[in-house]
């Protein structure tokens, strides 16, 4: 008689709040249905070496609670199995001696190609769901679908933001702050516009391609000098890490010699684009004789272990929950969503780019309202400025120059500048789907009430006898 085959789970990538909930959820369910659960240490940087001694039992009563916690409590890695046949062959065999048929993993985008793949080679044998978490916010979901963690990462990044504003407007002086997002920039916008940070810097709203930095430093110079122009010289920058990978490698000398981690990943942290845009942005505003002091500053490891807040406490319980209970009847091969408050399994064959053959991301859309919103909060230079004479004229004088030198320096800028909303059109929508409605219902009345349950003979005569008398 064969054993009873156990659960496993495991995190791959970086932290995010929230993973200990999916962990405690998933835990019960499969304890309350009788099955054991492994939590796999480290992800998958043991098994795919053959070593099944760094496991943990995970039981109801040692999970208790730890939902509250931010981490993980079966630690985590970027261990990438994918990049060798025999290191996920070494991960399949591991998982079959630990008796696992069921495996859950957590992670971002390389996390869920690992769980894929691995459940290809593993051909039957063990079935796979994939928990979808990045305080990035760049998996492929319904653009209304949050990816764990990204929440919270959000409410404590505009927490710094806030407390960063005040100490700016105090000290008269900027910050740049660079904030998580290799490929989009979901949590730099994210954090900037719910803190009202003076402009939000993301990949996305730049040409694909190698942009020169110039761009970006005079995207931030004409902040400051429209900003000055107003009598502030301080003012908050948040900027996606992401924007370090568009710009051009000959300005970015030392990208060429940066770490790379095991998914092939530039670490841009090693770039330091925090200090480049400093330096960069002083040296250019020294061009027009203004001093500005400004301070660079990397704001996400203070944002990734944070204990979750309530919003993805219970997100991350659904998704424990659903992910155990869909490989307890029996599902594969899927990632997880919740959907409108819907259990929705994504299988990894719709996760596929077909271009890159990697799994799809989720990019900033810069054509929705969301984001032109958040463009007309923030102080930059934009294309309305450039067709007032009277503001370019305040911001030539700030920056010792007249309007034709101006707008030569800068109004180059506008290009990026995505098209205004168009009110109009939504007001036009708006009242067509009105008298659509109007002429819906009028069509549908006389229907009605033909349906409708009408006097009889009887009893209209009845009633004319009753009047009468």
């Amino acid at each position: 008689m064969s054993r009873k085959k156990n659960l496993a789970i495991l995190v791959g990538g970086g932290p995010a709040p929230g993973i200990n909930s999916v962990i405690g959820a998933a835990t019960i369910r499969s304890q309350l249905e009788g099955v054991e659960v492994l939590g796999i240490r480290d992800g998958f940087s043991n098994l795919q070496h053959g070593n099944v001694e760094r496991v943990m039992p995970l039981t109801i009563a040692g999970i208790s609670r730890i939902h509250f916690t931010g981490g993980s409590h079966i630690g985590i890695s970027r261990a990438n199995p994918t990049v060798d046949p025999q290191l996920l062959e070494n991960t399949v065999i591991s998982l079959l001696r630990l008796n696992v048929d069921k495996l859950i993993t957590i992670g971002g985008d390389d996390t869920a190609y690992s769980a894929m793949r691995l459940e290809q080679k593993s051909e039957g044998r063990i079935r796979v769901a994939h928990v979808p978490k990045t305080i990035d916010n760049d998996l492929d979901l319904p653009p209304e679908i949050n990816t764990f963690g990204f929440q919270t990462a959000r409410h404590v990044g505009c927490e710094i933001v806030k407390n960063l504003m005040v100490d700016a407007k105090t000290t008269s002086r900027w910050y740049f702050l660079i904030a998580m997002g290799r490929k989009a920039g979901h949590l730099a916008l994210g954090i900037g516009k719910a803190a009202g940070a003076t402009l939000s810097l993301i990949p996305e709203e730049f040409p694909e391609g190698n942009i020169r930095l110039k761009a970006l430093v005079d995207t931030l110079v004409g902040a400051i000098i429209k900003r000055l122009s107003y009598g502030r010289p301080d003012g908050v920058a948040v900027i996606a890490e992401g924007v370090v990978l568009r710009i051009d490698p000959a300005d970015l000398t030392q990208a060429a010699e940066a770490e790379r981690d095991a998914h092939g990943h530039l670490r841009i942290a090693e770039v330091n684009i925090g200090e480049t845009l400093k330096h960069a942005v002083q040296r250019r505003l020294r061009e027009f004789g203004i001093k500005s002091t400004v301070i660079a500053k990397n704001i996400g490891y203070e944002l990734r272990c944070a204990d979750p807040v309530p919003y993805d406490l219970e997100y991350t319980r659904d998704l424990g929950y659903c992910a155990a209970k869909f490989l307890l009847s029996g599902g594969n091969a899927s990632m997880v969503s919740m959907q409108g408050g819907r259990f929705v399994p994504i299988p990894f064959s719709e996760m596929l780019d077909p271009v890159t053959n990697r799994t799809r991301v989720r990019l900033v859309d810069i054509q929705c309202a969301s984001y032109a919103i958040a463009r007309r909060y923030m102080l930059r230079l934009r294309r309305d400025d450039f067709e007032d004479a009277h503001e370019l004229a305040k911001f030539a004088a700030t920056a010792k120059l007249d309007l034709h030198e101006f707008r030569e320096q800068f109004q180059a800028l506008i290009a990026f500048e995505p098209p205004a909303l168009d009110f109009e059109k939504g007001i036009r929508d708006a009242a067509s789907r009105s008298v659509a409605a109007a002429a819906a219902a009028a069509a549908a009345a006389p229907a009605a009430a033909a349906a409708a349950p009408g006097k009889t003979a009887a009893s209209t005569s009845k009633g004319k006898k009753k009047k009468k008398k």
